[in-house]
């Protein structure tokens, strides 16, 4: 009987490993961690051997294959041995893959992509498809195709994800845009990192789609390497963009996918913001090549509820809006925050700084921001960068005071973005924990 290890007892480890066991192979899960009680009550459920807290490396070591964690880098000792004793190591999404016919809409993007796959996952739902929602989102793919299979998935995929998938092939494969993120686990090398985004085309065959942003010079630039039987299906803000499938003219998002062509005001999309026109684009496409009725795509567009954590309005407390952007942990992510903004902002910065060069946003500090609230563990290269171009840099080193700073320099008119740049792990659990904790500081605000 073939012997699967899964390292890593989240989401994605538990639905991998039930996933294995549900098909017969001999499983077992080890976490450096702790496991939630959630999954372990899962694992056991399905009499599934698992450890927390070590590594018991010889009953890893043993594996005919690992299912690895994507928190997990292939530069960890215990991977690096497992990948010179020989044993293949590959990700959830490409085990699941194998145990499934359903059509694939897959999505990345250095930003967008949460935003994108739930839009694009409302959109087949509204159309009334049979389709499940996984990858960064939902349940894991591995334990919807072992327990509740669907004919369709729309999957968010990070690049950790895209490292250790090989034969796995989306349908519709959808590339947002490519900027500097992670480039601490891809030894800060951009090439590296735009490689494994690229991972996303592979397998394409003539009769699937690439779905991408055709302005974006790292994405142009990478495509004059690559020659894919694939549809190709650019998507530009710029009017009347040369071959593009989805641009504005106008005002009005005009699409072509096929025979099908169809347009939607901009102001009838329930998303704002220049980065949300390039998500409606992409989503628009995606459903289009699906053959949803663009009645269906246009109420979608225009009903959808925007994402938690990104640009999510909390409340006006004495004329200031204070803004939760807590999931912008890259610095393009906090360009489109701050481009959508139309009044003088006060702008909560900080955490663990992947590498990040902060000049993409410096016109739009300089131009919008009256004062800087930065929270993290060590300040000294926001300090660094930032002192001297706006008025106020402050420090903050719990969210309390964060929110109480923003308060006090916030006057009418005002909005307090936390929108932060950088990964969350230096003062909290994850990007979900620091926007939870500022909604509640901001709503026990007084």
């Amino acid at each position: 009987m073939k012997r699967i290890v899964v390292l890593g007892g989240g989401e994605s480890g538990a639905g991998a490993a039930v996933l294995a066991q549900v098909k017969g192979f001999e499983v077992w899960l080890s976490d450096m961690g702790n496991i939630a009680p959630k999954y372990k009550e899962l694992l056991d459920k399905y009499n599934i051997a698992w450890e927390e807290g070590h590594h018991t490396e010889e009953k890893i070591l043993n594996a005919d294959e690992i299912i690895k964690s994507p928190g997990i880098p292939l530069t960890a000792p215990l991977i690096v041995k497992a990948r010179e004793a020989g044993i293949p190591i590959i990700s959830e999404i490409e085990f699941a893959g194998r145990y499934t016919n359903a059509k694939m809409v897959c999505i990345t993007g250095s930003n967008g992509k949460t935003t994108t796959t739930m839009l694009t996952y409302h959109i087949l739902r509204e159309a009334g498809l049979n389709v499940g929602l996984a990858g960064n989102v939902g349940n894991s793919l591995a334990l919807q195709v072992a327990v509740a299979p669907h004919d369709y998935y729309v999957i968010e995929l990070s690049s950790f994800q895209l490292d250790n998938m090989y034969e796995f092939k989306a349908n519709i494969a959808v590339l947002l845009n490519i900027t500097p993120d992670h480039l601490d686990r891809y030894d800060y090398k951009m090439e590296n990192y735009t490689a494994a985004k690229f991972r996303i085309m592979q397998n394409l065959t003539s009769e699937d789609a690439f779905i991408y942003w055709q302005d974006d010079p790292i994405i142009a630039a990478q495509l004059e390497h690559i020659d894919s039987e694939a549809r190709m299906m650019p998507f530009s803000a710029l009017d009347e963009h040369e071959g593009c499938a989805a641009y504005i003219d106008n005002g009005i998002m005009k699409f072509t996918a096929g025979d099908q062509q169809w347009e939607i005001a901009s102001d009838r999309l329930s998303l704002r913001g220049l980065h949300n026109m390039y998500n409606s684009m992409a989503a628009g496409l995606s459903a289009s090549l699906l053959n949803i009725n663009d009645e269906v795509i246009k109420r979608a567009l225009s009903d959808f509820q925007a994402v938690e954590h990104r640009l999510e309005y909390v409340r006006t407390l004495r004329g200031v809006r204070y803004v939760n952007d807590s999931k912008a942990t890259n610095v393009n992510s906090t360009w489109y925050a701050l481009e959508s903004m139309n009044e003088p902002v006060v702008l909560v910065l900080g955490g663990k700084d992947k590498g990040n060069d902060y000049t993409e946003i410096e016109k739009f500090v300089k131009d919008k921001v009256k004062a800087i609230v930065c929270l993290g563990v060590d300040n000294t290269k926001l300090h660094k960068f930032f002192d001297g171009m706006v008025p106020v840099v402050e420090d903050a080193r719990s969210m309390q005071e964060c929110v109480d700073k923003c308060a006090s320099l916030a006057g009418e008119g005002n909005t307090v973005l936390l929108s932060p740049c950088c990964a969350s792990f230096d003062l909290f659990k994850s990007y979900e924990d620091r926007g939870e904790q500022f909604k509640q500081c901001v709503n026990n605000l007084k």
